[in-house]
């Protein structure tokens, strides 16, 4: 649970500050919410405490979490697979949408992955032409 000045992430927000933990009534139900105002924007945005959990509301990751983070970002014998676009995009968002840090820096890692296998096979095609047609 979070108290007022925690600092918290919001899966596709960003890094936020608890303003204030209010009870409001909804459709004649009380309900208590995070009142969470978003750093890079101001933008402020109110969670359901009962489901924070659910949306991926989480805290600022400590200094051992980070090391698994560096980990993951550092593995290069990750296979990629052949999905389509499309298919490899909705993996994606399903993995930022949880706001597990590990799964976030999993995305990030295969991005990077994908555009320097992007980049590498851009190059060979280049080389190969240019050695086909000037050789």
């Amino acid at each position: 649970m979070f108290v007022e000045g925690d600092m918290a992430v919001y899966p596709a927000h960003g890094v936020g500050v608890i303003k204030s933990v209010e009870m409001q009534t909804v459709a004649g139900i009380d309900q208590f919410f995070y009142v969470l105002e978003i750093l890079e924007n101001k933008m402020t945005i109110m969670i359901p405490t009962i489901s924070s959990e659910s949306v991926g509301l989480r805290a600022i990751v400590n200094e051992s979490e980070v090391r698994g983070v560096l980990d993951i970002l550092e593995d290069r014998t990750v296979e990629l697979g052949t999905q389509t676009w499309n298919r490899r995009y909705r993996d994606y968002m399903e993995k930022i949408k949880t706001g597990s840090v590990h799964e976030v820096a999993s995305v990030l890692r295969d991005l990077f992955l994908l555009s320097s296998l992007a980049q590498d096979t851009e190059e060979s095609v280049v080389s190969e032409t240019i050695e086909a047609n000037f050789s």
